[in-house]
């Protein structure tokens, strides 16, 4: 490894060298309901989180620090519809965020060498917080728990 591992994306982890990123950007979407009431300013009612999008943007100098391959592999990973954990912090002080799946990656490849190979790749990973049945359950269990605690 290429120094410290501060976020993790399914296997892929990112180093102060090598796979590192430079920007962390979070949408989270929890809309309200509104509802009329006469007379009276315009009730709201909270109706649950809607999505929870991340993305990722960095700068790899695969020539001179590598990266490369784990930003292939995390393609792979999107070409196959994986959904990855998504992990950030340090041992001491982590935040796990829940499976997230790769909704796009963007490359800006350039300083082109004589091998065809880039010298400097920006990239943005664009995550989605996976909804599906699984986070669905334990959303209810956590629910059904709260009433009897």
């Amino acid at each position: 490894m290429s120094g410290p591992v501060v976020m993790m994306l399914g296997g892929y982890a990112f180093e102060a060298h090598g796979f590192g990123f430079d920007g962390l950007r979070r949408q989270l979407d929890t809309p309200w309901a509104t509802i009329e009431v006469a007379q009276a300013f315009d009730a709201q009612q909270w109706i649950g989180p809607k999505s929870d999008q991340v993305t990722i943007s960095g700068v790899l100098f695969p020539v001179a620090y590598g990266g490369q391959a784990s930003l292939s592999g995390l393609t792979a990973s999107a070409l196959s519809g994986e959904k990855l954990m998504f992990v950030s912090g340090t041992a001491d002080d982590g935040q796990i965020h829940g499976y997230f799946t790769i909704q796009g990656i963007g490359e800006d490849r350039s300083f082109i060498d004589r091998n065809g190979s880039p010298r400097r790749n920006a990239y943005s990973i664009e995550l989605k917080r996976y909804g599906g049945s699984q986070a669905t359950m334990q959303t209810l269990i956590g629910s059904l728990l709260s009433l009897f605690g």
